[in-house]
């Protein structure tokens, strides 16, 4: 009976071992995904630092503090991790800003569920809780959300205001001023359109940020060919993607064999009547510009010269598409039906001049919200952050033109949802109030961070703001470029952020949390079969 009770208690130690380590292993789940949030929340807010992302392979360096771009350049092979990756990227495609902030507050909302498992409150449990707790802010802060639609002037400075407040974590925040004025331009000329693609960001080197200017119209980084018109009036343009380099022999797979060289030069000529016959059927088509995608060989350029065409090469794809779409034409690759393909138009094609550089400018184009921002600055990362940024900008404007509903910034809204998740936690019973005060704790979270970045008294801000919101002060905020920082009113500085953004960060944030807990273990699958055919 000894050795069998013995052999019984060496069983049970056994499987708790292995409890024990299957709940290591669960909490391993968010383990990552808290390291990921460790390593962006120091870009957060005005006063963030900057990542500066080295290729492995090429050694080319970007800096940025924009959390979707430091995310998906970064390596990784933890798997809730990746689930912080994806949840930056769909906030960046659909509220276009608030990335770190989604990341920072999942992987708080994590770190506080650890806390709870620690103190033996099981998953779902917690899950329950943060459900209880989403709603309650949710609720709170589209209660306290401002809608001026009707009020043409009043919308005109809230969108100002979100710019600048965008602009002011990013490296355009000394000129905000400047370049909120060139989105909100930039965007109210879309008329409600959220297709970003009228708006062509074009960098040039060289210059300050604040020398950057908006123009009404198109301007392709390209060229005019030789001998061509360099101004042009009433252009009816064709945009195509279409081979015009056969001026040259090009016989691919197929050996020729000539006993002279008059056979030849005969070859030759055919191919040069070939392509004078493309031409033709070009010029059928009736225009006076023609823009494309490929190269344009010396022969058909000079064939378009001869007949007064402006002919423009090489227009990378994505310029080609933008220029089809603006001009309200489409891009073609026959020329055998003339009668169906839509030629685009605009009133003037003439060359400019910006920096040291020669460019084409399209101006009165049938899109009519049709412009370009040109950036200047001094190095070419400079310009690559400066256009990430007001791309930022310029999303989060144009999802406002829709949803026009606005919150304020600063921390205060953040703090005014975890006073509604307060209490909504003295009103929840059981073990389950434990985890909507933890979703409370992890929102003011986003706050501390942002006076911690900034390098002031945390503890102190963060509990003179609580103690604010709880006096009856809902506007209340972080005021940042105060020494030492104070709690000021929002509104009056113009701290005013997009309700879709915050409402955007808080669910998605809150979603991501739950799909993590809910994991217990991470399990290496199979490779994935070979099918042999």
């Amino acid at each position: 009976m000894c050795r069998r009770s013995a052999a019984r208690m060496r069983v049970c130690q056994h499987f708790r071992k292995s409890a024990v380590g299957i709940s290591i292993r669960g909490l391993s789940a968010f383990v990552g995904a808290i390291a990921v949030g460790d390593l962006v929340k120091t870009t957060l807010g005005p006063k963030g630092m900057d990542k500066i992302l080295q290729s492995a392979s090429t050694g080319e360096i970007m800096v940025t503090n924009d959390g979707a771009t430091i995310l998906k350049s970064i390596a990784l092979d933890n798997a809730a991790a990746k689930v912080l990756v994806n949840i930056s990227k769909v906030q960046d495609d659909e509220a276009g800003d608030g990335t770190t902030s989604v990341t920072v507050l999942s992987a708080e909302l994590l770190r506080e569920a650890e806390r709870l498992v620690d103190q033996k409150i099981h998953p779902q449990t917690i899950i329950d809780g943060y459900r209880v707790a989403s709603g309650a802010a949710l609720g709170a802060l589209e209660k306290a959300a401002v809608n001026n639609r009707d009020n043409p002037e009043k919308f005109r400075e809230d969108l100002v205001h979100i710019a600048k407040t965008t602009l002011s974590s990013k490296v355009l925040s000394q000129d905000k001023d400047h370049f909120a004025e060139l989105a909100v331009d930039a965007v109210l000329r879309l008329k409600g359109n959220t297709n970003l693609n009228t708006i062509q960001i074009i960098k040039k080197a060289g210059g300050k940020l604040v020398d950057s200017y908006l123009d009404e119209g198109f301007i392709l980084d390209k060229k005019i060919g030789l001998n061509q018109p360099k101004r042009l009036e009433k252009a009816k343009i064709l945009v195509a993607n279409t081979a015009m380099d056969t001026d040259k022999i090009k016989i691919f797979g197929a050996r020729v064999k000539v006993d002279s060289t008059g056979k030849l030069a005969e070859l030759e000529k055919a191919e040069k009547e070939k392509m004078r016959a493309k031409v033709e059927k070009i010029k059928a088509h009736g225009i006076n510009c023609f823009v494309n995608r490929q190269l344009i060989y010396n022969w058909p350029e000079q064939l378009f010269a001869d007949a007064g065409i402006m002919s423009i090469e090489h227009a990378d794809f994505d310029g080609i598409e933008r220029l089809a779409l603006v001009t309200g034409g489409e891009i073609a690759s026959t020329f055998d039906h003339p009668e169906s393909v839509k030629l685009g138009q605009c009133d003037l094609i003439e060359e400019i001049i910006i920096g040291e550089d020669t460019l084409i400018k399209f101006s009165g184009c049938a899109a009519g919200e049709a412009c370009t921002i040109v950036i200047r600055g001094a190095t070419e990362q400079l310009l690559d952050e400066a256009e990430r940024s007001l791309h930022d900008a310029l999303a989060v404007l144009s999802q406002t033109v829709i949803e026009t509903r606005t919150v304020l910034g600063g921390g205060c809204s953040e703090m005014l949802m975890s006073k509604a998740v307060e209490n909504a936690a003295q009103n929840t019973a059981g073990k389950k109030a434990l985890a909507v005060e933890a979703f409370g704790r992890a929102l003011r979270q986003l706050p501390t961070i942002l006076a911690d970045n900034a390098g002031f008294d945390s503890s102190d801000l963060v509990a003179k703001l609580r103690a604010a919101h709880h006096a009856g002060m809902s506007s209340s905020g972080l005021d940042l470029y105060t020494p030492g920082g104070r709690i000021a009113d929002m509104r009056e500085l113009g701290v005013i952020e997009s309700y879709k953004l915050k409402r955007a960060v808080v669910s998605s944030a809150s979603e991501a949390a739950e799909m993590l807990l809910r994991v217990d273990s991470i399990v290496r699958s199979k490779p994935r079969a070979r099918t042999r055919h």
